[in-house]
Formats: C-alpha cells, structure tokens, sequence
C-alpha cells in the first residue's frame, strides 16, 4: 500500500494545519479540550490517508476480449443507452459508483489505442443523479482494442470536484494500466458495444484492475 501522488498537496496542507491546531490548543485551551481537538486532527489526518491510499496490484493476463473494472466500488447502472457523443448508437452502460471510502485511482479497462481523451466542465450533482453522467464535470475516454471499442467516463460528484487523467489521444495502453484519479470519489461509467456479456450484477463490489466487467462480442 503507498500513498498516491495526488494527495500530495492535500496531505501537505493537513499536516500544517493539524500541526496548527495541535499547537495551539495545548497552548491556550483547557487540557480536556485540548485532547478533544488533537483526537479530531488525527482523524482527519487518517481520512486523507485513507482517501489517497494506492493499493499495490497485479495485472493479470486478460484476453482481448475482456474488459475489467476501471475502479473500485458498487455496480450502481447496467442498462441500454443511446450514446450521443462517440458513437451515436446503443450501447450498454455501466457504472460504478466509488464512495469516500473506496480506492480513487481508475485504470484501463483494456489495451489499445486511445481514440479519445477529453474533458467536460459541468455541474456537481450527486453522482446517482441520472443526469450526472451528462451534466457533470466528466472526462470521456475512448479505447480501441482488437476485439472491439469501449468508451468509458469519469464522471465528478457532489463531493468530488477533481479529475485527473493522464491519458492523451493517440495513446497506447495495456490493461490495468493506471490513467487517473478521482478526488474523494464519484462514479466511472462504461459503455459497452452491444452483445457485451456483462459478467457483474446490480450491487455487486467491484475491485479496479482485478474484477472481470465484461466479454466484448466475439468468438
């Protein structure tokens, strides 16, 4: 387990602020409150730990037709959709909602060429919302493989209000290959080429870059 690149910043920040609060409420306040206060500083430093924590993992040996989870958390979405961005025909989406608790980073869900890497700024509505996936602050991320096309989302929440992505177009990526982070969590969208064996059900955890999402069509 490390502590991920993005928290940085973040955890700079806390360190100096709890170092501040520690300090002076043991220098001005009565102990008992004190004590209260530094509980709470060491809390709130276990929560950023825990919200950029970076789990070591290994990629496993997935066949071209498989695609795996981009994320950690609970399949919220599978369902038919019209896709009006790409690809302008159905599709199967699905969608995995990540909580504060969960792992943020998102990785490939398969090899190829990256068609597409763009970002949208939009709204911050809760990411169960069902027009978060279109309103939101999202990126959208288009990856070739040989067996077929997948598009997938980053998609902001109300507590979330940073995508990274490290994708550019034109890329060539292997699957579980990290391409970005989600700051304190969202959701990650997937939409499948129709046909698509899902291999994941409604409520179901779901591990990034170790549960298997779906077969592409094919033999």
């Amino acid at each position: 387990m490390t502590f991920h690149r993005e928290g940085t910043a973040t955890l700079l920040v806390v360190l100096i602020f709890d170092a501040a609060l520690v300090w002076a409420s043991h220098t001005y306040l009565p102990n008992w409150l004190a004590w209260v206060l530094t509980m709470g500083a060491a809390v709130l430093l276990g929560l950023i730990l825990n919200f950029f924590r970076m789990p070591v993992r290994e990629i496993g040996q997935w066949s071209d037709r498989q695609v795996i989870c981009p994320s950690d958390g609970k399949v919220v979405v599978i369902e038919e959709v019209e896709e009006t961005e790409w690809f302008h025909d159905k599709r199967i989406q699905i969608s995995i909602f990540t909580s504060p608790l969960n792992v943020h980073a998102q990785w490939a869900p398969m090899a190829g060429k990256v068609l597409a890497a763009r970002h949208h700024p939009g709204k911050f509505l809760v990411a169960w919302h069902p027009k978060s996936s279109t309103e939101n602050e999202r990126t959208t991320h288009v990856i070739e493989g040989s067996a077929g096309t997948v598009l997938f989302r980053q998609v902001a929440g109300a507590v979330a209000r940073r995508i990274c992505w490290y994708m550019k177009e034109g890329d060539v990526v292997e699957s579980g290959k990290e391409i970005g982070f989600i700051k304190f969590g969202s959701r990650v969208d997937v939409l499948l080429p129709m046909g698509s064996e899902i291999q994941v059900e409604i409520g179901q955890m779901v591990v990034g870059r170790n549960s298997l999402l779906a077969l592409l069509p094919g033999n």
